[in-house]
């Protein structure tokens, strides 16, 4: 084999393996979260709230345990409303939380765990008390979708 053809061969190679890192790299879960093997070992995903702190995004598995030991006040916020997780306190729409502040615990480091149907309003919600002055603030990633998903019923 002459030189340039090892070279070739050797390039050929290296381009292979920066192809196929890439092509695993590109299909692997984006955002640098990790992929969830067992949500019973879920521990929450901190999310930031500019100059106000922060909320903790909380997988369906981590709910059904805080259920069980319920000590903090759950408000459904979707609309319109489409159902709810049992135990449930409060319906809430995710867009009113400034101007429904009185039905809101009045302890600002009260636990708070909010959600609606798919995540997005509930984060909306869990920004707006974050930013109002609650400490203590989580929210079910994923809404009651994921909640069904992993079969845990709804109230319809």
């Amino acid at each position: 084999m002459r030189l340039s053809e090892v070279v070739m061969s050797k390039y050929r190679a290296i381009l292979f393996f920066l192809v196929l890192s890439l092509f695993l790299t590109a299909c692997s879960v984006s955002g640098g979260e990790r992929e969830i093997q067992n949500p019973s070992d879920v521990i929450g995903q901190q999310i930031p709230v500019e100059g106000s702190g922060q909320y903790v995004n909380i997988a369906p598995a981590e709910l059904k345990t805080m259920l069980d030991a319920k000590d903090f006040y759950f408000v459904n916020v979707h609309v319109p409303y489409e159902g709810e997780i049992d135990g449930t306190d409060a319906q809430i729409p995710f867009d009113e939380v400034q101007e429904r502040l009185a039905d809101y615990p009045e302890d600002k480091d009260a636990k708070i765990v909010v959600y609606c149907r798919s995540g997005s309003m509930s984060g909306v919600s869990a920004r707006a008390l974050i930013e109002l002055g609650y400490t203590n603030v989580y929210n079910l990633d994923g809404g009651f979708q994921s909640w069904a998903v992993e079969g845990f019923d709804l109230i319809q």
